[in-house]
């Protein structure tokens, strides 16, 4: 676990565990390859503050990393509307882009649809 990780992990279920604190670890952890902590905050995140495009953003690739295609999709979807919803519409295009990558790559069978 890296200092950052670990100074993050101090301020949860503090007043300041809030959406950009558990954005903040599921990207770190991310950088790591540490898939599963990722995911978590990352929809931790998204619980808190489910209009936050970026962590629908983020989820979505640490779950198409970690081998959860379908998973990653559904993610990236959920991310395309709620950044379309708030016109922010970077981002939006963005996640478009990376939901066909991995429409084409899990039809090609390059991506595995879901771990078991």
């Amino acid at each position: 676990m890296t200092s950052q990780i670990a100074n993050l992990l101090k301020l949860v279920g503090t007043p300041r565990d809030g959406a950009l604190l558990r954005f903040s670890l599921g990207g770190e952890y991310l950088k790591n390859a540490d898939f599963e902590p990722a995911i978590a905050h990352l929809r931790a995140a998204g619980e808190k503050d489910p209009g936050y495009s970026a962590a629908w953003k983020l989820l979505g690739k640490a779950l198409a990393e970690g081998g959860r295609a379908d998973e990653a999709l559904a993610a990236y979807r959920k991310g395309i509307d709620v950044a379309e919803g708030k016109g922010d519409l970077q981002a939006a295009k963005e996640m478009t882009v990376f939901a066909r990558r991995l429409e084409k790559a899990i039809a090609s069978g390059k991506a595995a649809p879901a771990r078991s």
